[in-house]
């Protein structure tokens, strides 16, 4: 064998015996969060740097506030009064006073707009309407939240401070009122509120079912409705007002034409089924038709009652788009210039359209005497009640005056301006002008005048 081959040989032997490095095992705890390992995964650098620039912050506010307070002026002392002049009750006094302020000038929560809202729901619309009004709720408004504000303060003083027994102090407006006591639920009470709920059952009436009925029948014929429709009578144009109350009292009669022969005979059916007296005992049956007499009689009059209000509402001078036009004439008779018809005569007859609304719907049967059948019918208690009249007729006076004042005044410059033609002033003076010596123009003059006055005329 040759040396090359045996060379070769043995570099491949001492290839083969080549060893590898050992494996090295990791620790054990390489996995376990250590106090150091811990640490550093937790550490922001962003961290760090925000609380320094909070830091920074801080002191700079700080040298700012003992800047501006060197820069005030020292507050003086107090005065040193003798002590004649301070006794222990004025140092009260004047103690309690100012903690009083301190107290008060601490924030307050405003009434909530919930309360507001809910109080000007409870205000009918037709009191909010028209521009003063709204400033007299906006006016309300303020003062309910001031005195709210008020009552939070003073509750707010008397349940911090105990007012020292100083005569010279303002009043705080009474003590506080006494918490509500709790019911007192140390006796059976179950008996007692079973008696009283079945005592309420039979008593009071107005929850029996028909009652309910009867109740949205009425709310569903009567409630967006009126016995007048009011809306085209300024669209008439000039209308007379012998024909304005005739038709008025026509639509009135229609009306009540249409209600009795479309609610009244579905309450009557209401009442002549079976189940209508379910559960009202006999000796119970006049208190039971009492109490529908009762809302029946209350449906009809708040339908005339708000009727008489549309009315009343159809004068009002703030409301020109509905206000009628009525038809009158500047007459001359009997040497007399008056208007027909008279301003008296126009009152009267809107009046007396009042007087025909509230005539309406007063003869309706009661439910007993339509069952019964007697030959001497019951009617109803529909009747207006006197304030609401008063209230319409007064209303009315006053918006006809206010509307009319403008032809009083037309008419009263008319006769001064012109009545002398008419009382035989202008007579006279024709005649006291003749007796006279005038010269040709002055006669000319004279003539052109009463010319001119006749062409007015």
């Amino acid at each position: 064998m040759s040396d090359a081959k045996k060379a070769a040989i043995a570099a491949e032997k001492e290839a083969l015996n080549l060893k590898l490095s050992p494996i090295v095992h990791l620790p054990e705890n390489i996995g376990v969060d250590t106090p150091t390992q811990s640490k550093l995964l937790k550490y922001r650098r962003s961290k760090e740097q925000q609380q320094k620039i909070n830091q920074l912050v801080i002191d700079g506010a700080k040298r700012n506030l003992d800047r501006t307070l060197d820069k005030r002026t020292p507050l003086l002392p107090p005065p040193d009064y003798p002590q004649t002049m301070t006794s222990e009750i004025k140092k009260k006094g004047f103690n309690y006073i100012y903690m009083k302020q301190c107290v008060e000038s601490s924030p307050i929560v405003p009434i909530q707009q919930e309360w507001l809202d809910h109080m000007l729901r409870l205000i009918p619309e037709s009191l909010k309407e028209g521009k003063e009004r709204e400033e007299l709720l906006e006016s309300l408004i303020n003062e309910v939240s001031s005195d709210f504000e008020n009552s939070m303060k003073r509750y707010l003083v008397q349940s911090v401070l105990v007012k020292p027994p100083v005569k010279w102090l303002e009043d705080e407006g009474g003590p506080l009122p006494e918490s509500p006591v709790g019911l007192d639920y140390s006796n059976p009470w179950r008996s007692s509120y079973v008696q009283a709920r079945n005592q309420i059952f039979s008593n009071l009436h107005i929850v029996h079912p028909t009652m309910k009925m009867l109740l949205d029948l009425g709310y569903t014929t009567f409630a967006d409705t009126v016995l007048l429709d009011f809306t085209g009578i300024r669209a008439k144009g000039p209308i007379d007002c012998e024909s304005l109350k005739t038709d008025l009292s026509i639509q009135t009669r229609k009306a009540e034409e249409k209600i009795m022969n479309t609610w009244y005979p579905k309450v009557i059916n209401l009442f002549t089924k079976k189940e209508a007296l379910e559960g009202v005992k006999p000796e119970k049956l006049d208190a039971f038709y009492s109490c529908v007499s009762t809302l029946m009689s209350n449906q009809l009059k708040d339908l005339l009652r708000r009727t008489v209000e549309g009315f009343v509402k159809l004068f009002d001078p703030k409301d020109q788009e509905r206000l009628p036009i009525f038809k009158i004439e500047l007459t001359f008779d009997d040497d007399k210039m008056e208007f027909y018809p008279t301003f008296q005569d126009l009152e009267d007859n809107i009046l007396s359209l009042v007087e025909r609304i509230a005539e309406a719907l007063q003869n309706v049967q009661t439910i007993p005497s339509w069952l019964s059948g007697t030959s001497t019918p019951v009617n109803l208690d529909t009747e207006l009640p006197e304030h609401v009249l008063h209230w319409a007729v007064d209303t009315l006076k006053a918006a006809i005056h206010r509307n009319l004042e403008g032809a009083r005044k037309h008419y009263e410059t008319y006769v001064e301006k012109y009545n002398w033609l008419l009382d035989g002033t202008a007579v006279e003076n024709i005649e006291t002008f003749q007796t006279e010596d005038h010269t040709f123009d002055e006669y000319t003059e004279e003539l052109d005048c009463y010319v001119v006055w006749e062409v007015y005329v």
